[in-house]
């Protein structure tokens, strides 16, 4: 991502650093270590999806609950998947939520607090593991960070 860039102008730079040159271009070289359960819990939520992706099935983010206290009513996104539900799953204190369309996923990983776009990078590399970075478009935001892949990108390259 370009230092500054703005939210309608991000997008990738890609260099060639490292033995691996795809991957340490794009995600931090530090990697967040998720416990066993975290693992068990990014397999059975990666599982869903590419079984929604297989059955033509859409990802949906779960209905909103007004009675449910909310970290902030002034970005709703933060809000979103709060409680468990078959698309999200944490990693450390990040939270990670899945929604998509037609042929598209999109991956919101937030923090009450805010999430920076490195810890964002570091998320998003634990839950996609598998997909080249290369494919997945980011969009920072201000308390959460967007992470977007197509459906072919994940079938066949992400395994539960």
């Amino acid at each position: 991502m370009v230092e500054g860039a703005g939210l309608e102008s991000s997008y990738w730079v890609k260099l060639v650093v490292g033995s691996n040159p795809t991957y340490s271009a794009i995600f931090p070289s530090r990697k967040m270590v998720p416990t066993s359960e975290e693992r068990a819990r990014r397999s059975e939520v990666i599982a869903r999806v590419l079984r929604s992706i297989e059955e033509n099935r859409t990802v949906k983010l779960p209905d909103f609950d007004a009675s449910r206290e909310r970290p902030s009513d002034r970005f709703a996104l933060v809000n979103v998947g709060l409680e468990p539900n078959d698309f999200s799953g944490t990693l450390g204190p990040f939270r990670y939520q899945f929604e998509g369309e037609e042929d598209l996923l999109h991956l919101l990983v937030l923090r009450p607090g805010g999430v920076s776009p490195e810890e964002g990078r570091r998320v998003a590399a634990f839950v996609l593991d598998g997909v080249s970075p290369a494919l997945i478009f980011m969009r920072q935001g201000e308390e959460s960070q967007h992470f977007y892949v197509g459906h072919d990108e994940l079938v066949g390259t992400v395994t539960p």
